[in-house]
């Protein structure tokens, strides 16, 4: 994930037309309670950290200054596509946009309110296991998908790195031409920063549990 998300740079920004897209196709789509909302706060919050106006972000990631209006106002849910774009613009994580805030303490992460990221056909879910709160350099996500699903990831910057788990079913991992077949309770570590491949060549539903790792902490 590509979730996705749906992750960062080492020292300098790559060229726009060269941006990791999340874990996700282009008709992925965000189910969860109150998201509009979320995101518009999440929006709001990071650009006056930086001190950006509606027209300076707009110019930065290419969405309509009218548009990210809408969004900061809780009254558009955007597409990943819209989404990804102001993450990179913003220079944060994907998560950062949609996952609620949170204070310091116990959290505790219902599954019934989680904001899962479903691919187009439905056969992919990520669902983030974290709260976000401060800029952080990993997260933790849990992937499911269907018998006979495929999910393709574009590259992720330079220094991404994914630590996978199967914990159901089993997963073939295709990355620079070669593939991996994992089986319940296989792990694999690997550099994100090519295309990579998840598919479920099994007859049963699988389930992961994946650690991404970023370059440096973000926020």
């Amino acid at each position: 994930m590509s979730p996705t998300p749906p992750r960062k740079k080492t020292t300098a920004r790559p060229p726009k037309a060269k941006e990791a897209e999340p874990a996700l196709d282009a008709e992925t789509e965000i189910h969860g309670p109150d998201l509009a909302p979320t995101v518009g706060a999440n929006l709001r919050r990071l650009r006056m950290r930086r001190g950006l106006s509606l027209e300076k972000l707009s110019q930065a990631c290419g969405v309509s200054r009218a548009m990210l209006g809408q969004i900061e106002l809780g009254r558009s849910a955007p597409t990943i596509n819209v989404l990804w774009k102001i993450a990179r613009a913003l220079d944060v994580t994907f998560s950062a946009l949609i996952t609620a805030r949170v204070a310091s303490g116990t959290t505790v992460l219902r599954a019934t309110e989680a904001r899962r990221l479903t691919s187009a056909d439905g056969s992919f879910t990520s669902r983030a296991l974290f709260p976000f709160d401060e800029p952080r350099r990993v997260e933790f996500y849990e992937l499911e998908l269907a018998p006979g699903g495929v999910e393709r990831a574009d590259p992720h910057p330079a220094g991404t790195g994914e630590n996978l788990v199967v914990v159901e079913g089993e997963v073939a991992i295709e990355l620079n031409g070669e593939e991996t077949r994992l089986k319940t309770g296989d792990a694999i570590l690997f550099e994100a920063d090519s295309p990579h491949v998840y598919r479920n060549p099994g007859q049963t539903k699988a389930r992961m549990y994946l650690v991404m790792t970023y370059a440096d902490s973000v926020g």
